[in-house]
């Protein structure tokens, strides 16, 4: 395609458990109408962390040899990753995808990933060096759930959002609001696509009850794989409950008991809690996004119909 041409990118977003990974393999493996001729981008928060995959349900070698993904694998567990990072790799991923000739399909739950590619990051005010300082610092000496205490006072809506040993954002929120004087929840998106691209966003769907046994399910054969090991190597590794990757659900349950002896029912039931209620909230994030379609995920010749008349569709 030529500088002029907007690049084409299919998005497919879906709660966790919902299936994304099976409509990938039903449309663009084997037999499936689009086989050869896309790759993936994976929007997923987490994926992106080496050594985390039983947890992260992260494709497996085979399937990666057979569908080729961008975006995993790019950091470790201690090393921060944003919606910044994320959209500039999918940039660059999307532009080196159709380079050889092939579509980008954007495919995760991690809702804020996907809606800050399409619409742009926000224009909250740059970085302001000292009081960063300053807030590690404070973080340091009185510890995060005081300055995760402040942010609820200041910011309710960016604390429901962050995680309480997550550091970084904690920091980043508390800075943008003594920069500015304003919550960074303010700070607002714009209501229409990002220049140079051409979208379509899928919205895969399950009832609540069906959603619920998929995620229970899914908890139950990531223990079969070898999750408590996979856990015990990150921590014997010297990873903490302050490292970005371990703040991931599947991966902080195992530090509210005692990692080493800790109850794996317990665990385990907490892991299906949490990734009950991250469900929950996935949604949210799109509402925002303009022109979504919603598909049943196990409806493929619906989505089949939509991606064959946005391929055949030039603006």
């Amino acid at each position: 395609m030529d500088g002029s041409e907007k690049i084409p990118v299919l998005v497919v977003f879906g709660p966790t458990a919902v299936g994304k990974t099976r409509v990938a393999e039903k449309l663009f493996t084997g037999n499936g109408p689009f086989s050869g001729l896309v790759e993936i981008i994976s929007a997923d928060s987490m994926q992106v962390y080496r050594g985390m995959d039983i947890g992260t349900a992260k494709p497996d070698h085979r399937f990666l040899s057979v569908l080729p993904h961008h975006g995993i694998n790019l950091r470790n567990p201690n090393q921060q990753f944003s919606a910044g990072d994320f959209v500039f790799e999918a940039d660059a991923s999307c532009r080196d995808i159709v380079s050889r000739g092939k579509l980008p399909v954007l495919l995760g739950g991690t809702g804020f990933y996907i809606k800050n590619f399409l619409l742009g990051m926000p224009q909250t005010p740059p970085s302001n060096p000292e009081k960063r300082e300053a807030l590690k610092k404070r973080i340091q000496v009185e510890g995060s759930q005081r300055l995760m205490d402040y942010l609820r006072s200041v910011d309710p809506v960016s604390a429901g959002r962050i995680h309480q040993n997550d550091e970084y954002r904690i920091v980043r929120a508390l800075e943008v609001y003594e920069t500015s004087g304003k919550p960074v929840s303010s700070f607002s998106l714009s209501c229409s696509f990002r220049t140079g691209y051409r979208f379509l966003t899928v919205v895969l769907e399950r009832t609540r009850e069906e959603l619920y046994a998929r995620i229970s399910e899914r908890v139950d054969q990531m223990f079969e794989l070898g999750l408590t090991d996979e856990f015990l190597s990150l921590y014997r590794a010297g990873y903490t409950a302050e490292d970005p990757g371990m703040q991931a659900i599947g991966y902080r349950e195992f530090f509210c008991f005692d990692p080493l002896g800790s109850s794996l029912e317990r665990v385990r039931n907490m892991i299906s809690h949490s990734t009950k209620r991250y469900a929950k909230r996935q949604e949210t994030y799109v509402r925002a996004i303009p022109t979504i379609h919603r598909v049943r995920a196990d409806d493929i010749s619906s989505l089949e119909q939509l991606y064959e008349e946005f391929l055949n569709t030039k603006e």
